[in-house]
């Protein structure tokens, strides 16, 4: 079809596939003129096309358009944006750069792709990013729907796509290592581990330059574009190919039984500070897509990452909720997980807002309606919203549970009572009575941070390989090597430390609240003591396969906790019992090493719980002591008829430190002895006459 160009339409926004031809719309108010790119390869040193769109025809309000017939999904394409370079009025446009549309689809970039070359002045052309054309509804569902599991039952699993199949012994097919399409022939083994998400950190296209010299930024908070997957994790060929092997991923999960989360990055993007590239918005309207200081001329930081992104401007507001109606309309998502979403409480300078525009637009908007909407509630600049965050749908990460949880652990005075109220879902942080238990997402671990097997092992960060001297990273981790820094072949310390591992994932499976675990902590992933691994694309961040061989006892650990705890309605409550209260379904008992004699002063290291269902047939106790030495705790009576089984205790070997409750040994002793650092979980249960 011969190509020709028409004066198009401003909506919709980005590049849309008609029967004959594409349709592009561009958002830029203060830029006076405007060049369409037309490529036939990624790394095109000049473009095969310039359409230059006229002010009078190509242009309403801020709006420039065109529609080229002829072209087809596949086609790869920029922009070049003119106006005004003046700092001092927060303009930064550059009609040197090819610019990313905000709303492309698919993002390539070739093989000579260079970040500096955005970054310097004069023309990138050669090395500057592409957008494809792609037609999102050109793809075959086959009846695929989200699966909207209730927080209540779910267990997610914090996920890396590239580090998860990127390990030699992956044992995943030729060429999909590190893939959408690698992580899907390891469905199997998160079927069997019983988890019912996977939150997969940052998927929409990244900056992998975005690093110190010579390392790469592995974690992906550095996104270029909130439309498109990345396609680095593809593989795939082709325009649509990251599109369509994301799509093949979530629609093979989800025949698993296995929601998708998704970690997205709104808060900031890949072009950085002042000195950072122009890749896309900073040269497309940069004072509304950021938050600019113009009097100090510099980009406000909350995010620290050198920028904010200007969530609450009316244009970014929309570009956001409609790039989250995209991943849930075209991508079949089940959720999302936003990080720093604390940013998205500020206003336009930066102010926090009582009502912020974006976050009620995301709660209230009918596409979204079924996805889960986790919040990661703080920022980098001091906005910490855990228990206060807005709206009535938004579940939190539980920063506060991860501390408390590891300082009682490790042995720290003064916990009792702030344990106690992590294992009942926080309700000293969470007082409203109205608000599901389950939205507090419970975690000791995340990719922010040490791995559960590295909280064991080390009392300080070890990040010299991220090339800053060690200063990155955080400072206060709340761990315990146990008594020697690092690996160690001292068979104590190793006992010691495996028994730690057990500590955290009994008490977290056992709370109130959404458990969610770290990619690999169930066979003891280590990154050898480096807690901010964001640049770290090798095995110091892969999942390690032998592992799996190696620790199958902890997996094994794991998985029966994982069944134990998503069985028991008594761990799963939707609202904690309010004392006194006539029609609640569980009872909640304290106790210490005495019945109803809960210790909770200052140098108390133990704490008992009994659980009592009204209305399923299930009495738990569990006995946690964080102590140097053993103690001995008085049972409560079981209920009539029965007996108490012991389930978990963390102290014994495998095979032992787990026993589903069926076969679990049954005690005819008033009391238990739970050994130094140790948990121990028992269940009532019906003996059989005879």
């Amino acid at each position: 079809m011969e190509m020709n160009v028409l004066p198009g339409k401003p909506y919709p926004l980005g590049a849309t596939v008609y029967p004959h031809g594409v349709n592009f719309s561009l958002f830029s108010k203060n830029s006076y003129e405007v060049e369409l790119l037309l490529f036939d390869d990624p790394d095109d040193a000049r473009p095969s096309r310039v359409i230059r769109l006229d002010p009078k025809t190509n242009r309403t309000f801020y709006y420039w358009h065109c529609f080229v017939t002829g072209l087809e999904p596949g086609q790869l394409y920029g922009y070049r944006v003119y106006g005004p370079f003046d700092p001092a009025r927060g303009h930064f446009f550059d009609g040197q750069k090819v610019l990313v549309d905000p709303y492309a689809l698919s993002v390539v970039l070739g093989k000579n792709y260079e970040r500096e070359a955005a970054c310097r002045p004069g023309d990138n052309c050669g090395h500057a990013p592409k957008c494809a054309v792609v037609d999102p509804k050109a793809y075959d569902w086959e009846g695929d729907e989200p699966l909207r599991h209730d927080y209540r039952t779910s267990v997610i699993y914090e996920l890396h796509v590239g580090g998860f199949t990127r390990h030699r012994n992956a044992n995943v097919s030729p060429g999909k290592r590190g893939t959408y399409a690698g992580l899907v022939e390891k469905i199997p083994y998160l079927k069997e581990l019983g988890i019912t998400a996977v939150e997969l950190m940052p998927v929409q296209q990244f900056d992998e330059q975005d690093a110190p010299p010579g390392l790469s930024n592995y974690w992906g908070y550095s996104p270029m574009a909130f439309f498109a997957p990345h396609g680095g994790y593809s593989s795939k060929g082709g325009a649509a190919g990251p599109m369509d092997e994301f799509r093949d991923m979530v629609k093979a999960l989800h025949r698993s039984g296995i929601e998708v989360i998704i970690d997205v990055v709104y808060n900031h993007t890949a072009e950085s500070g002042i000195d950072g590239p122009t890749l896309s918005f900073r040269g497309l309207e940069n004072t509304y897509y950021y938050i600019y200081d113009i009097e100090h001329r510099r980009y406000e930081n909350f995010s620290g990452c050198g920028n904010t992104v200007n969530t609450n401007h009316s244009i970014v507001r929309r570009m956001i909720t409609e790039s989250l109606k995209h991943w849930v309309k075209h991508m079949h998502v089940d959720g999302f997980r936003f990080d720093l979403a604390s940013v998205m409480a500020r206003g336009e300078r930066g102010e926090p807002l009582e009502r912020p525009p974006i976050l009620w637009s995301i709660e209230s908007d009918p596409v979204l309606a079924g996805t889960k909407i986790i919040a990661e509630a703080w920022d980098a600049a001091g906005l910490y919203q855990v228990g206060s965050f807005i709206g009535e749908r938004f579940a939190e990460w539980n920063g506060q549970f991860r501390d408390d949880v590891r300082r009682f652990v490790k042995g720290d005075t003064g916990e009792v009572y702030r344990l106690m109220n992590r294992l009942m879902g926080s309700p000293d942080i969470y007082p409203q009575p109205e608000r599901e238990t389950n939205r507090s997402i419970n975690f000791v671990t995340c990719h922010d941070g040490f791995t559960m097997n590295d909280l064991v092992s080390y009392n300080t960060k070890h990040n010299e390989a991220n090339l800053e001297d060690n200063k990155d990273g955080n400072d206060f981790n709340f761990s315990w090597n146990c008594g020697v820094e690092g690996p160690t072949d001292d068979p104590f310390v190793e006992e010691l430390r495996l028994r730690q591992i057990k500590n955290f994932f009994t008490i977290l499976f056992i709370s109130q609240g959404t458990p969610m675990i770290l990619m690999g902590d169930e066979v003891r992933r280590t990154q050898h003591g480096n807690n901010n691994a964001y640049c770290q694309d090798n095995e110091i961040s892969w999942f390690d396969w032998d592992l799996v061989a190696k620790n199958r006892e902890l997996l094994g650990f794991v998985k029966g906790l994982i069944r134990f705890s998503r069985s028991h309605s008594v761990f799963n409550m939707e609202h904690i019992p309010r004392q006194p209260s006539r029609d609640r379904s569980v009872d909640i008992r304290w106790h210490g090493v005495r019945l109803n004699k809960p210790d909770m002063s200052e140098y108390s290291h133990s704490i008992a719980c009994e659980l009592v269902s009204f209305q399923e047939p299930e009495h738990v106790f569990f006995m946690i002591n964080a102590f140097w030495e053993p103690l001995a705790f008085e049972l409560p009576k079981p209920l009539s008829g029965h007996a108490w089984h012991r389930v978990v205790d963390t102290s014994l070997a495998a095979g032992q430190d787990y026993c589903p409750p069926g076969k679990a040994p049954r005690l005819t002793s008033r009391r238990y002895l739970v050994k130094d650092r140790s948990v121990a979980v028992l269940v009532s249960r019906r003996v059989k006459p005879g």
